[in-house]
């Protein structure tokens, strides 16, 4: 379905202002926040959440925002394998940050939820760039108000463990857990593909599929091939809504070195790009992009990965929300 395009939510061209030049924003889109009298008319608002307070290892996901943003400015309109311009189709605008709490976990989690709770009341599906992976759970408290959401997470560990450090609950391995136990997502619609690396022991594992978590490991995907395994992917989500989110720690460590808890063996960035495709026709109401550390990769290939793939859920999401 087309539509006509209006021009105040058009990317600024390079044609017109050097990439390098001028104030960045999320692929170059208008910036606005709440208050701007325009803000009921964004389809698909791109954010930030700078904040890495769930992280156990290396941090430094609380830059990956700022970074992505830069590095957007390399992104054109359209996508010519897909054939989908999606700043041609939705509006799109830029919302800044979501201003974290860097020493209280459960105040940042509030922060989160409040600030997509007012995008869901206006119809703005939200696009999030992370951030440590806890931010997903504030972003599906905000979304699934409404009832359990079906999840697709692209990742090379499950998230799905039930503490660290002697019972602390909220970290960037557990959010799945506390979606699944908060009622917020529906584990028989929930799907995780790319799991790998080694572990302590296989309770996250065995936990999940108890729940009905359908797990895929590295293996399958390599053996069955992206497009059969995303196929399966799709059957399992249906029609119902859905959210996608999108660990950077999917993709092999060659191609995304920026990261806090590297695993080999992973997929390269052409079929980081393929999943994404492949989830053409799933009922999409927001995702995400996390854990891009720009202190472990200052050169900033982690993070044009990461934003590049952002402009590919892009693409998706402006289907899933044309009008």
């Amino acid at each position: 379905m087309s539509r006509d395009v209006d021009p105040f939510f058009q990317p600024i061209s390079a044609m017109e202002l050097a990439r390098f030049a001028g104030v960045p924003t999320f692929m170059r889109l208008p910036h606005m926040t709440p208050d701007h009298p325009r803000f009921d008319d964004i389809n698909i608002g791109l954010l930030g959440v700078p904040w890495d307070g769930g992280t156990t290892n290396r941090p430094g996901a609380r830059h990956g925002p700022r970074q992505m943003r830069d590095l957007s400015t390399m992104i054109r309109a359209m996508n010519p394998v897909t054939n989908i311009s999606p700043f041609a189709s939705v509006n799109c605008a830029d919302l800044g940050d979501v201003p974290p709490n860097p020493v209280d976990i459960q105040d940042s989690l509030n922060r989160v939820t409040d600030f997509i709770s007012i995008m869901k009341k206006k119809n703005i599906v939200p696009m999030t760039a992370g951030g440590d992976h806890l931010v997903t759970l504030p972003i599906l408290r905000a979304l699934a108000i409404d009832g359990p959401l079906g999840l697709i997470q692209f990742d090379s560990h499950t998230d799905l463990f039930d503490s660290y450090f002697g019972g602390h609950k909220f970290t960037h391995g557990t959010p799945f857990r506390r979606a699944i136990e908060e009622g917020l997502v529906d584990p028989k619609r929930f799907v995780q593909v790319g799991i790998r690396g080694t572990a302590y022991n296989l309770d996250d594992i065995e936990w999940g599929m108890d729940q009905g978590v359908r797990i895929i490991r590295i293996e399958e995907l390599f053996e069955r091939g992206v497009p059969d395994v995303m196929a399966e992917v799709r059957e399992i989500v249906g029609t119902l809504p859905t959210y996608c989110t999108y660990d950077i720690d999917f993709v092999d460590p060659t191609f995304a070195p920026g990261t806090g808890t590297p695993e080999i063996g992973g997929p390269n960035s052409f079929q980081a790009q393929q999943v994404v495709r492949e989830l053409a026709g799933v009922n999409l109401v927001g995702a995400d992009l996390v854990e891009v550390s720009p202190p472990l990769d200052s050169a900033g290939g982690t993070a044009w990965l990461g934003v590049s793939l952002i402009f590919e859920l892009m693409c998706i999401l402006s289907q899933s929300t044309e009008i």
